[in-house]
């Protein structure tokens, strides 16, 4: 049996990103207090947190929906639900 790595893996995923509405959405300042922000930097599988001019930023397109953000979130820091109907990240076997 061939092994494949994750980024095989990951290209075999189709992702429908929703334009309109964010899945995450992130308290600024109850991160920076909190120390949240370089939490979510470090443990995001999918990188889509980084800091940019001192504020946490989110790249909610490349998102994976594994809730790992939502575990290790301080109380409040981030609001997290699935995407919409239809859009989000669809796992396929490749």
């Amino acid at each position: 049996m061939k092994l494949t790595t994750i980024p095989q893996r990951l290209a075999a995923d189709s992702f429908v990103i929703d334009e309109d509405e964010s899945h995450i959405t992130v308290d600024q300042e109850l991160c920076r207090s909190t120390g949240t922000d370089k939490v979510l930097i470090a443990v995001c599988p999918a990188g889509v947190y980084q800091e940019r001019d001192g504020q946490l930023t989110v790249d909610y397109a490349g998102c994976l929906e594994c809730g790992t953000c939502f575990a290790v979130a301080a109380p409040g820091a981030i609001q997290w639900h699935y995407p919409r109907g239809g859009y989000g990240v669809n796992y396929r076997e490749g």
